[in-house]
C-alpha cells in the first residue's frame, strides 16, 4: 500500500516556517495547502486546503477542543427534541426530568457516533437526535389515547415527584420507544440487506444536489426564529464566525504547546482556521453573560431580547445533579402501537435520504472518495442500530447523521475522523456529567440562531457544488433540478397548512402522508430521482461519466484505506468467501488486490481507442 496515503499521528502539529500548518509528506501530497495527485491533478476544491485530512491524526489536545467544537455545533439539535417532545410528554412544567432526556440523548449520541465512525460509513460524521421523528412522535402524542391531562397543563397543579405524574410521562415516552425500535428493524433491514446499495446506482448528482439543499433550505424558519430573539447578538456571531473562518483563517497567533522533543515552547498556530466556530460562540456567549449580569437585557419572559439572557435556563442548571448514568428501559418496559409504527417507518425513510446525502457532502468537504456501495449500507443499517439504542435507552427519538456537523467540516477545514471520536467521547461523558451537560443548554437562543445561519449556509451550497458534474447548459436537468427544489419547498409549505385536506380516514395512513409530503428534502429529492431516472439523458448529460472520471486509480486504494473496517477485517482477517456476499462487507476484487471497488455509481473508464483498460471496473445499470 502506498505509504503515502496512510494515517499519520502528529505528536506535535507540523510547521513551516514556525507556524503551525498543513501536514507535508514531502512528496507534493499536501503542499502549500493543496493536496495533489501523482500525475499532477488537484483533488476536488473541497480538500484544497484541508487542515488535517480524514486519515491524520491531531495532536491529542487538538482532537479533545476540536471535539467540543463538534459538540456545541449539534448541541442545538441535541438539546432541541427533547424540549420539543416536552410538550407531548406532558413535561413542559417538570424541567428536572427534561434535563434527564438531554443527558440521554448526549449518551446515546457518544455510543451512535463511535459505531458509525469505528464500524459505519467511516466518514467523520457525528450522530444525534432526529427531526424525522419529531412529526410522526407528535401525531401519535396527540391521540386522544395520549393526550395530555388537563391537571398536568398547569404548573400550580403539577406534582412532578408524585408518582402519579411520573406514570402519565412514563407512560407516553415507553410508548414511543417501542415504536421507535419496531421502525429502527426497518432502517437495519433496509441497510444491512443492501437495499440502499442498489438504488444508489440509480442516484446521481441531480439527485444528490437538491436532497443536500432541501436539508438546509427548509430551516431556515427555524434559524431565523433563534437568531430574531436578538438579532444584534445573532450578527454578531455571524460576523465572528465569517471574520475567523474566512478573513483571518490564515493568521498564526502566539500560543504555549508542549511537545515530546521541544517539552514547553511557544509556536504560532492558526487558531482562527482551527476553532472558527468555538471562538465565536464562546465571545458571543461571554457578551451576552455580561449583559445578562448588568441588566442591559429585559427581565421580562415577554420583551424582546429576553431570551439573549443567560439565566433563561437557569432552573435545568441548578437541579440537574453532578452525576446520572443513562442505561436501557430507565423508563420501564417499552409497549408498541400499530398506528405508531407505521408513521415512524416513514421518518425511517426520510431518515435515510438524508443520511445517504450527508455522507457525499461529507466525503465531499473533506476530500474523500465518494462513498462505496458497502459502506453506505454499513452507514444506514449502524444507523438502524443506534435508533434501536436510542428507543431501549428512553430518549423519546432516534439518531441520524447531523448535518450542521457536516457544515462545521467546511469551515474548520479540519476533517479527521479521530476529532469526531473524540467528540462522541465527550458525548458520553455529557451525557453523565448531567450537571455540566445541562450548563451546555444555557447557550443563549440568537447565539445557536447566528451558528445555524452560517451552517445551513454552507450545507445548501454543498448541494448544489454536485452540479459541478452535470452539464447545467441542459435544459432537461435545469428543468429536474429546478422543479425539484421548487416542489420540494412549496408542497411541505402547503401541507403543513393544510393538513387537514388530507385525510383519508386511516390514521396510520394519514401519518405516513404527513410525514412525508412536511420533509422537503424527501419531497425534492424523490422528485428528482424519479425525473432523472426517467427522462432521456446520457450519462454524459447527467453527471454520471463525469463523478466516475473525477476518481482515477489511486483512488482505489484511498478508498480502501478510508471505507474498510478497521484492523484489517475483511481485507486481512475475516476473508472467507463466504463473508464476501454480505452486502455490508468490504468486497476484494477478483485479482486479489485487496482494493475495495471505488463506488456504486462507477462506470467502465475507456482510453482512447475505446478498449477497457484491464482490471478496470464495470458496473451495468
Amino acid at each position: 500500500m502506498d505509504s503515502a496515503i496512510t494515517s499519520r499521528e502528529h505528536p506535535d502539529p507540523l510547521k513551516r516556517d514556525g507556524v503551525v500548518t498543513i501536514y507535508d509528506d514531502g512528496q507534493g501530497r499536501k503542499k502549500d495547502g493543496h493536496h495533489r495527485k501523482k500525475d499532477g491533478h488537484h483533488r476536488s476544491p473541497s480538500s484544497s486546503d484541508l487542515a488535517y485530512g480524514i486519515l491524520d491524526i491531531p495532536p491529542w489536545y487538538l482532537c479533545i477542543i476540536l471535539g467540543i467544537q463538534h459538540f456545541i455545533t449539534a448541541l442545538g439539535g441535541l438539546v432541541a427534541v427533547p424540549l420539543i417532545l416536552a410538550k407531548g410528554l406532558c413535561l413542559q412544567h417538570d424541567p428536572l426530568t427534561q434535563s434527564y432526556l438531554i443527558s440521554t440523548m448526549f449518551f446515546v449520541a457518544g455510543i451512535c457516533t463511535l459505531l458509525q465512525v469505528l464500524f459505519g460509513v467511516r466518514l467523520p460524521i457525528l450522530q444525534g437526535g432526529t427531526f424525522t421523528f419529531v412529526a410522526p412522535s407528535l401525531a401519535m402524542l396527540s391521540l386522544p389515547t395520549w393526550k395530555c391531562p388537563d391537571w398536568t397543563l398547569n404548573a400550580s397543579q403539577v406534582n412532578t415527584s408524585s408518582p402519579e405524574f411520573t406514570e402519565e410521562w412514563q407512560m407516553r415516552i415507553r410508548e414511543l420507544q417501542g415504536v421507535i425500535m419496531a421502525a429502527s428493524c426497518v432502517q437495519m433491514f433496509v441497510g444491512f440487506s443492501g437495499l440502499v446499495g442498489y438504488l444508489m446506482r440509480f442516484i446521481g448528482p441531480l439527485t444528490i444536489a437538491p436532497t443536500i439543499s432541501l436539508m438546509a433550505l427548509p430551516l431556515f424558519d427555524s434559524a431565523g426564529n433563534d437568531a430574531g430573539a436578538h438579532w444584534g447578538i445573532a450578527a454578531m456571531t455571524i460576523f465572528l464566525i465569517v471574520l475567523f473562518s474566512q478573513y483571518l483563517k490564515h493568521i498564526a497567533v502566539p500560543v504555549p504547546l508542549y511537545g515530546r522533543q521541544k517539552k514547553c515552547h511557544m509556536s504560532s498556530v492558526r487558531l482562527f482556521q482551527l476553532f472558527p466556530v468555538l471562538l465565536a460562540l464562546c465571545i458571543s456567549w461571554l457578551l451576552c453573560f455580561v449583559l445578562t449580569e448588568t441588566n442591559t437585557l429585559p427581565s421580562a419572559p415577554t420583551a424582546y431580547g429576553y431570551l439573549a439572557r443567560t439565566d433563561t435556563k437557569g432552573h435545568v442548571l441548578s437541579q440537574a445533579p453532578w452525576f446520572r448514568f443513562p442505561y436501557p428501559g430507565q423508563w420501564g418496559l417499552p409497549t408498541i402501537s400499530l398506528a405508531g409504527v407505521f408513521g415512524f417507518i416513514a421518518g425511517v425513510i426520510a431518515s435515510v435520504v438524508e443520511s445517504v446525502g450527508d455522507y457525499y457532502a461529507c466525503a465531499r468537504l473533506v476530500g474523500a472518495p465518494p462513498p462505496p456501495k458497502h459502506a453506505i449500507n454499513r452507514g444506514i443499517g449502524i444507523e438502524g442500530l443506534g435508533c434501536l439504542l436510542a428507543g431501549a435507552w428512553g430518549t423519546g427519538n432516534g439518531t441520524t447523521s447531523y448535518s450542521e456537523n457536516v457544515g462545521a467540516l467546511g469551515i474548520t477545514k479540519v476533517g479527521s475522523r479521530m476529532v469526531i471520536v473524540a467528540s462522541g467521547c465527550v458525548l458520553l461523558l455529557m451525557g453523565v456529567f448531567g450537571k455540566i451537560g445541562a450548563a451546555f443548554a444555557t447557550i443563549p437562543a440568537p447565539v445557536i440562531g447566528g451558528m445555524f445561519v452560517v451552517m445551513f449556509g454552507i450545507i445548501t451550497a454543498v448541494g448544489i457544488s454536485n452540479l459541478q458534474h452535470v452539464d447545467m447548459n441542459s435544459s432537461r436537468n435545469l428543468f429536474v433540478f429546478g422543479f425539484s427544489i421548487f416542489c420540494g419547498l412549496a408542497i411541505p409549505n402547503w401541507v403543513n397548512k393544510n393538513s387537514d385536506q388530507l385525510q383519508t380516514g386511516i390514521l396510520q395512513l394519514d401519518q405516513v402522508i404527513q410525514v412525508l409530503l412536511t420533509t422537503g428534502m424527501f419531497v425534492g429529492g424523490f422528485l428528482a430521482f424519479v425525473l432523472d431516472n426517467t427522462i432521456p439523458g446520457s450519462l454524459e448529460e447527467r453527471g454520471f461519466r463525469a463523478w466516475d472520471q473525477a476518481q482515477g486509480t489511486e483512488e482505489t486504494a484511498r478508498v480502501l484505506e478510508i471505507y474498510s473496517l478497521p484492523c484489517g477485517i475483511g481485507t486481512t482477517y475475516c476473508t472467507s468467501s463466504c463473508a464476501q456476499f454480505l452486502p455490508f462487507w468490504p468486497s476484494r476484487e477478483p485479482g486479489g488486490t485487496g482494493e475495495v471497488g471505488v463506488s456504486q455509481l462507477t462506470l467502465c473508464s475507456q482510453d482512447s481507442s475505446g478498449e477497457r483498460p484491464k482490471g478496470a471496473i464495470e458496473t451495468r445499470m
